[in-house]
C-alpha cells in the first residue's frame, strides 16, 4: 500500500494539485485585498458613503454581517471572472493548436507495390551491369 501510495503522489497529478491549491489560496488573499480595500470602497463612496463591512442587522442577540456576505459575493464574482478568462484563454489555444494540426499536409504516402516492383528490377538491372 506505501508503494501505491508513492507512486500516486509522484504522478505528478498530485504535485500539480497542490500547487494549483496553493496558488489559489494566495490568488484568493489577493482578491479579497482588492474587494475589500479598493473595490468597496469605491462602491460605497458611489452609493452615498456606505460602508459595507459594517452593514448589519441585529436578530435577537446574533448580529447579521450582511456586508461582509455582500463582499464575499463579490470576491467570488472577480474570481469567477478571471477563472472563465484563463479557462477560455486556454480552450482558444487548444483549439488553435489542434487546427494547426490538421491544417498539416499528410505526409507523403509510401511507393505503391508497383513502384517497390520497379525499383527491384532496375537495382537488378544496376546489379548486372
Amino acid at each position: 500500500m506505501w508503494k501505491e501510495f508513492k507512486e500516486f503522489v509522484n504522478r505528478g497529478d498530485v504535485v500539480n494539485l497542490a500547487v494549483a491549491v496553493i496558488i489559489a489560496g494566495a490568488f484568493g488573499a489577493i482578491i479579497s485585498s482588492l474587494v475589500n480595500d479598493i473595490i468597496m470602497p469605491l462602491v460605497g463612496v458611489i452609493l452615498g458613503g456606505i460602508d459595507f463591512s459594517s452593514l448589519s442587522i441585529q436578530v435577537g442577540e446574533a448580529t447579521v454581517l450582511y456586508g461582509s456576505f455582500i463582499q464575499a459575493i463579490v470576491d467570488f464574482l472577480i474570481i469567477t471572472l478571471v477563472l472563465f478568462l484563463i479557462v477560455r484563454g486556454y480552450n482558444r489555444l487548444q483549439a488553435a493548436r489542434e487546427q494547426e494540426a490538421k491544417e498539416k499536409p499528410p505526409a507523403p504516402p509510401g511507393p505503391s507495390p508497383e513502384e517497390k516492383l520497379l525499383a527491384e528490377i532496375r537495382d537488378l538491372l544496376k546489379a548486372k551491369e
